[in-house]
């Protein structure tokens, strides 16, 4: 594995890089010819380039893509394809390269990463390799958050077109129809011998700084070796709202210390019922589940003035 400077110094000096674009997602069939074309002026030489148009067949070209040995891999779609190419890309001498072109686009916001696709770019010609922590649910490794509770209902019943025509605004319009049936849980989370009794509609476990599109907290990233676990609201309805419309308008200014939010490395979530677990907006299994970190298992092309350990 070279260092951090090494790879910066490679992917600067000799441009290697596969681009990856989920073709499928809101903003990838659009915007790929751009990328190709803006990655080229920028002096990339690209071993490959890859516009996916079938969501299933993304993990194989991204295992492709790797084959090919370049220093930089850019992914080009929202977060389930940032996360999918994060988990193939663990513990490997290859930087990620974002291109944010999803809905919500977390895991760029947490890295510091521009949402304009002129400025990514530029991110990638002039940035620096950092090392960012992954989440680990069960085996499976995140970047974002696993969801219990009605985010993994959501996950799987959002209608794809809802999401391509309304972006983020998809997410809750779908939310509102489902929890007209939804039970509340109650939620057991375990940190070594505490135990921490949640009743909700919902618990996240987030390793990055951002859900929904906003800040979680104003303290939290994805390099502060620590999981976030935090229910939304209690066993009304009505809680689960309004502390949902809280969070969007609080979250910059609160803090890993106040309540509700449990930081620690490690835990397990057990359920008085099992129920479908999403990671990253992905099926992730279900209830119980141990969740864990990998500390420094992502190298990712970041802006200059980026923090890094």
């Amino acid at each position: 594995m070279r260092t951090k400077e090494q790879l910066t110094e490679a992917i600067r000096g000799e441009r290697r890089a596969v681009l990856v674009v989920n073709a499928h997602s809101r903003r990838g069939r659009q915007l790929y010819e751009g990328a190709r074309a803006r990655l080229a002026e920028a002096g990339f030489t690209l071993l490959k380039a890859y516009p996916v148009d079938r969501p299933q067949e993304l993990p194989e070209i991204l295992a492709e893509a790797i084959g090919l040995g370049p220093d930089l891999l850019v992914a080009g779609g929202g977060d389930g394809t940032i996360s999918t190419a994060a988990r193939l890309l663990a513990h490997r001498d290859i930087a990620l390269g974002l291109l944010p072109l999803g809905t919500t686009n977390n895991f760029a916001r947490t890295a510091g990463i521009p949402l304009g696709l002129d400025e990514a770019i530029a991110v990638l010609a002039e940035g620096k390799v950092i090392d960012l922590d992954l989440g680990l649910a069960g085996d499976q490794a995140f970047t974002n958050h696993v969801g219990v509770g009605l985010s993994a209902e959501v996950m799987l019943k959002a209608p794809p077109l809802l999401k391509r025509v309304l972006g983020k605004v998809a997410y809750p319009l779908t939310a509102l129809g489902l929890l007209t049936r939804h039970r509340p849980l109650r939620i057991t989370v375990r940190t070594g011998e505490r135990s921490h009794v949640f009743v909700s509609h919902q618990v996240y476990v987030a390793n990055g700084g951002h859900h929904a599109g906003r800040p979680i907290t104003g303290d939290a990233n994805a390099d502060d070796r620590l999981l976030i676990a935090y229910p939304v609201g209690g066993p009304a309805k009505i809680q689960l709202l309004r502390e949902t419309a809280r969070n969007a308008a609080t979250g910059p200014r609160r803090s890993l210390r106040e309540e509700p939010f449990l930081a620690v490395d490690e835990l397990w979530l057990e359920t008085d019922r099992p129920v479908r677990v999403e990671v990253d907006g992905e099926p992730g299994g279900t209830t119980p589940l141990r969740v864990g970190l990998a500390a420094n298992a992502l190298r990712v092309m970041a802006p200059l003035g980026v923090p890094d350990r």
